[in-house]
């Protein structure tokens, strides 16, 4: 996979994928990649008049290509809900779905209107449900595959069983990576279970090293990180067109394994040529990430056994 490129990309044509939260970032280079291999692409995210302007301008590139916008927000269960509904009721299968959508490190604690901590029910829970409603689609397709966006933030992550929501002690960089560090468990989970209840998916992650999108913006804001972002990132950041490669090997590569995660092979997976990622202990724990799918369902409302 040495200087993997989207020129290694095999034709997509005839799948259907899901991309959430990909309005902008990592999410829409994904899916403009996607639709200009050959895929028709349903465009996610929360916000309706970015949605169309990402429609537009991926269709100012490639005229023929198959993409649509739906409104999906990870924050909300009921939307998650109402969107998977809507799926169904269009299509009778699904090949590929990237749970890209995500906030980080909020610098006050905010909520859902679940009541979950914003990041840890965005990033993650909302991918889980989402996830877990997609799953008789998903197992229709011939080669489905699932995609969970994580970050080399999950290397110093921990699942705060006894604080999931931050409600004691609340910080940005705990919550986030935290959210970060349950999506590489879920993907590693979820391979685990369908190898086990024949479902046949393909499930892995991925991380995009350091890209320069909005999400520092939109997130952190002002301080050490915007420093960062103006005189470190041309030396260590690549751009979002780029950070999404990892994504899109994850997605599409047949040198891609079940249960894998792929990051950038530079320095410090920063940035770089798609490759395997270092995945911490932490996230290896296969008796922590049961728990943390026993508890998502509880919090959810939602049961991947009822949709298997």
């Amino acid at each position: 996979m040495t200087n993997w490129t989207i020129a290694d990309i095999p034709t997509q044509s005839g799948k259907l994928a899901v991309v959430t939260g990909s309005t902008g970032g990592l999410g829409f280079e994904t899916a403009l990649v996607l639709a200009q291999t050959g895929a028709e692409v349903v465009l996610t995210g929360r916000n309706d008049a970015k949605g169309h302007a990402a429609i537009a301008k991926i269709h100012s590139r490639f005229p023929e290509a198959k993409i649509s916008y739906e409104t999906l927000d990870l924050a909300s269960l009921a939307s998650v809900a109402a969107f998977a509904q809507r799926f169904a009721a269009a299509h009778s299968s699904l090949d590929l779905l990237i749970n890209n959508a995500g906030v980080m490190a909020l610098p006050t604690r905010q909520t859902t209107v679940d009541g979950f901590e914003m990041q840890f029910g965005t990033n993650y829970l909302g991918h889980y449900a989402l996830t877990a409603q997609l799953l008789p689609l998903l197992r229709r397709g011939p080669e489905p595959r699932v995609v969970n966006l994580s970050s080399i933030a999950h290397r110093t992550g921990f699942i705060h069983f006894s604080d999931l929501q931050g409600e004691r002690l609340y910080s940005p960089w705990k919550a986030y990576n935290q959210s970060k560090l349950a999506m590489l468990m879920f993907a590693l989970e979820l391979q685990r279970r369908s190898d086990a209840g024949g479902w046949n998916l393909m499930s892995n992650a991925a991380h995009p090293g350091w890209a320069r999108t909005e999400l520092i913006t939109n997130g952190p804001g002002p301080g050490l990180l915007s420093f960062a972002s103006q005189f470190v990132a041309p030396l260590l950041s690549h751009s979002a067109e780029s950070g999404a490669l990892p994504t899109l090997f994850a997605a599409t590569s047949q040198q891609a394994k079940g249960g894998g995660y792929y990051g950038p092979n530079g320095f410090s997976e920063l940035k770089g040529s798609p490759a395997p990622a270092m995945i911490m202990l932490q996230a290896k724990d296969a008796g922590a990430a049961a728990r943390l799918w026993d508890i998502s369902g509880q919090l959810t409302h939602v049961s991947f056994d009822q949709h298997a």
